[in-house]
């Protein structure tokens, strides 16, 4: 087996500051999570609404998921050593599933039940104005909050040539991915407890205000859900998407002595990090010399396509049938 191994590498265009910038979004996000959690809270206190209340366990759950994230980012990068010689970015991805557990059972369980104890038995202060500022006012910081992290979500699906839903989708990035749904569940948390509240004002019951402190839980859930599945595939151990597998096939079978590339495999170590293996069939005729300098050629070519392949693995076989994967 001919093995070709290079040292870290980033993102396309932008050598160091794809993971810099993920640190900075959230950040920001924990942030602004933190200060709206707590004025959620005095306004759920001082009006008594299960979705003011229901909010403010949606921003703490927020907030603790960033740290949880932040821990994530830092944890992922440390350097390879003789017990982890693939690095530990995967680790990153053990933080972002016990974020998404978080989440879980603190955000959405605690929203769903406060808001059904509302609908039985609930009981408002009626002080609602105080809550329609808080409301107002975290709109505004989460609102900055999401854009940066759409920016974030934009700037990289432009360096993939991908669109920002595709980013989002297959990303190995799940501390983005996490910041861009929590900001965008929030935002629309928001709009929910305002529906709720303006209900129930309006109209004198507090059923609209369980109602929409049980829609809050429900799409942290959801949130929640989508998160922890696509931590868990890459747990596992997921591929790269077939366009990017097909064209490292292709990249590999367009070398000159090469015949086939009956077998491929490709996984994701980690955040912007990418392990190939092939098998591969080299013409009969030539040397190992000649091997070695196509495999070295295969890993020029694959790395300058794809720069966030870290390790190329090629194996010399015999190829039962002729013809690239």
């Amino acid at each position: 087996m001919t093995h070709t191994e290079s040292p870290p590498l980033p993102a396309p265009a932008e050598p160091s500051n794809g993971k810099s910038e993920s640190v900075g979004t959230v950040l920001v996000a924990g942030a602004a999570n933190l200060a709206i959690a707590i004025a959620k809270l005095v306004a759920g206190l001082l009006s008594g609404s299960a979705a003011m209340l229901s909010e403010a366990a949606h921003s703490l759950a927020d907030t603790v998921t960033e740290v949880f994230l932040y821990v994530a980012l830092r944890r992922g990068t440390k350097p390879a050593d003789e017990e982890h010689p693939f690095g530990y970015g995967k680790e990153s991805y053990v933080w972002a599933f016990i974020a998404a557990l978080f989440t879980f059972v603190g955000g959405a369980g605690f929203s769903i039940y406060h808001g059904v104890t509302t609908i039985l038995s609930g009981e408002h202060t009626g002080q609602y104005l105080v809550s329609y500022i808080v409301l107002a006012v975290a709109f505004i910081a989460e609102g900055a909050s999401f854009l940066k992290a759409v920016r974030q979500v934009r700037n990289a699906s432009q360096r993939w040539h991908t669109s920002p839903r595709r980013f989002l989708r297959l990303t190995s990035d799940t501390t983005v991915k996490a910041v861009f749904f929590e900001d965008a569940a929030a935002l629309i948390g928001l709009l929910l407890a305002a529906a709720g509240l303006g209900l129930a004002q309006a109209t004198g019951s507090e059923v609209w205000d369980g109602v929409a402190s049980i829609l809050i839980g429900l799409l942290l859930l959801v949130v929640a859900s989508v998160l922890a599945l696509s931590n868990v595939s890459l747990l596992v151990g997921r591929s790269v998407p077939r366009r990017v597998h097909n064209e490292i096939a292709r990249d590999i079978a367009a070398i000159p002595v090469v015949t086939a590339v009956p077998t491929l495999f490709t996984m994701q170590i980690g955040p912007g990090e990418i392990l190939v293996a092939a098998k591969v069939d080299f013409a009969d005729e030539v040397s190992g010399a000649a091997i070695e300098e196509a495999s070295d050629e295969a890993e020029r070519r694959l790395q300058e396509r794809f720069p966030e392949i870290r390790y190329v693995f090629l194996d010399p076989t015999r190829s039962r049938q002729h013809g690239s994967l």
